[in-house]
């Protein structure tokens, strides 16, 4: 006998159809997978057969084939359990045969239980593309499928519950699909906890506004990683078509938590030891890194010298192309990668250059050499050079602290719909994605800034790219200032901004 299961499978970011063929043969009794399965699948023929027999259900005394159509590309992963189980009771008769529109994913316990997969979200997009009505899914990924509209979802907790739903005996209930809200609440960190600092919290709002890498620069104590982790809290809330991208990826990566979408912006701050392929992502079956995780958030690289050369370098081009290719053996994998940069540095190894109280114990010969830890063409990348200087006492003893996350948030979320009303249709979301070619006809300058520009050009030597990015914050700052004209005063606060192009170039 022969039956026919869909379900749906994941390379990469993308979900994809895989047709689960099961035939019940007579002969010697074989339990053989074939369609290029990996560990995970030929595994599950001891989980499927387990959780048969505890469920009751009377195991096939003949030959089992299960075939993973298309049989040339890879299947990994324990998501084919339960469309494996319901094939081979669908050819034995036992269940009625699923229909054309309906697609089963999920992973069996021993018991017959169903416990959460990955990738569910890409996989729910994939079957409403395919055409497929009805979804079922283990009840613990019921919400994050749910939020794909155009399909119905049915969770389960046991593979008897989806038997039983299928032979019409107790029907499940479709999971509530929510509309998407945004979420204005932050219950992060807050930036009125940030006593002083004021030109670092400018140019962080700066940042958030456009959308632009930043480098915090200073002494040990002073602030630097406490004014980074408030930077989420001041970027705009996530779009629904951001919040589907980013918890897309978190699905992919296994790491996201029960309850939907995610509605913040991811934050994440990996230790310097950390290699370029966990940055890049990578992996025999590639999975997102760091870079991918932080997706439509931010990247925080505290004591950026500190990172291997090679794991910095690892960031370039994610930087400048917005997604990763990992290439494998098996074939490559396309992350996307719209993060924000946020690191913090020492000035010198021993932390105290430029410090008002205490000596610095470097020599200049010592202070290149710390510097020159991070490349030109990485430094290029980043658009903000901020040094921030030890605060003094009185700021830090007075009662009440900065501007809170909520007021500074308000105007960034405002400076980002000017963008986007600008840049619609394009594109492009915010002022740091603005491609070259449309810099002339969206960053105009009156004559201060033509000259004030043309005379820093000459005078610090910058490169074609930190020209771009030069002009691309002066439009953030100006949408702040609501200005349609780049004037000298803005150009002026964005030059203080790149103090580093010429220290740290090699």
């Amino acid at each position: 006998m022969f039956a026919r299961v869909m379900s749906f499978g994941v390379s990469g970011m993308e979900g994809y159809a895989v047709g689960v063929e099961v035939d019940t043969s007579g002969g010697l009794p074989q339990f053989a997978i074939v369609g290029l399965p990996d560990s995970a699948v030929k595994e599950s023929s001891e989980r499927v057969r387990s959780a048969v027999k505890n469920l009751k259900y009377p195991w096939p005394a003949s030959r089992i084939t299960v075939n993973l159509s298309p049989a040339d590309v890879r299947k990994t992963g324990p998501v084919y359990d339960l469309p494996i189980l319901i094939g081979i009771l669908s050819a034995e008769g036992t269940l009625p045969a699923p229909a054309g529109h309906q697609a089963f994913v999920g992973e069996l316990s021993l018991d017959g239980s169903l416990r959460p997969v990955s990738g569910v979200l890409p996989m729910a997009l994939a079957a409403v593309r395919q055409g497929m009505r009805e979804l079922f899914v283990p009840a613990g990924n019921a919400a994050e499928a749910a939020a794909v509209e155009g399909i119905t979802v049915y969770p389960a907790r046991t593979a008897r519950e989806v038997a039983a739903h299928l032979t019409g005996e107790c029907p499940l209930l479709p999971a509530g699909h929510d509309s998407y809200c945004e979420d204005p609440t932050w219950n992060g960190p807050d930036f009125a906890d940030v006593r002083g600092q004021e030109e670092a919290r400018r140019a962080l709002e700066v940042a958030a506004a456009g959308g632009h890498n930043i480098l915090l620069i200073g002494p040990p104590g002073t602030g630097k990683s406490m004014l980074a982790k408030r930077l989420p809290g001041i970027l705009p809330p996530l779009s629904y078509q951001e919040s589907l991208e980013t918890t897309a990826v978190y699905s992919v990566a296994g790491l996201l938590p029960q309850g939907g979408l995610m509605h913040q912006r991811p934050f994440r701050s990996p230790h310097h030891t950390t290699s370029a392929s966990a940055i890049s992502g990578g992996g025999s079956v590639p999975r997102p890194g760091e870079v991918s995780l932080a997706h439509n958030g931010v990247l925080f690289l505290d004591e950026l010298p500190e990172f291997s050369r090679e794991t910095l370098e690892a960031l370039r081009q994610p930087l400048e192309d917005r997604m990763v290719t990992v290439s494998r053996v098996h074939g490559s994998a396309v992350f996307p990668c719209r993060f924000m940069l946020a690191a913090a540095m020492n000035p010198c190894k021993c932390g105290y250059l430029g410090h008002p109280t205490r000596a610095c114990t470097c020599t200049p010969a010592m202070v290149e050499q710390y510097r020159h830890r991070i490349s030109g063409p990485l430094l290029d990348r980043i658009d903000l050079h901020i040094g921030v200087q030890p605060v003094e006492y009185s700021a830090l003893a007075a009662e009440q602290g900065g501007e809170c996350s909520a007021d500074i948030r308000a105007r960034v979320t405002e400076a980002r719909s000017v963008q986007r009303k600008r840049y619609e249709g394009t594109g492009v979301r915010c002022n740091a994605d603005l491609p070259g070619n449309l810099l002339r006809r969206y960053c105009r300058m009156d004559a201060g800034a033509e000259r004030l520009l043309r005379g820093a050009f000459e005078r610090m030597g910058y490169s074609a790219r930190a020209y771009d990015r030069i002009l691309r914050v002066a439009r953030t700052i100006a949408d702040l200032d609501h200005s349609e004209i780049i004037t000298a005063a803005h150009l002026s606060e964005v030059l203080q901004y790149r103090s580093l192009d010429r220290s740290t170039r090699p």
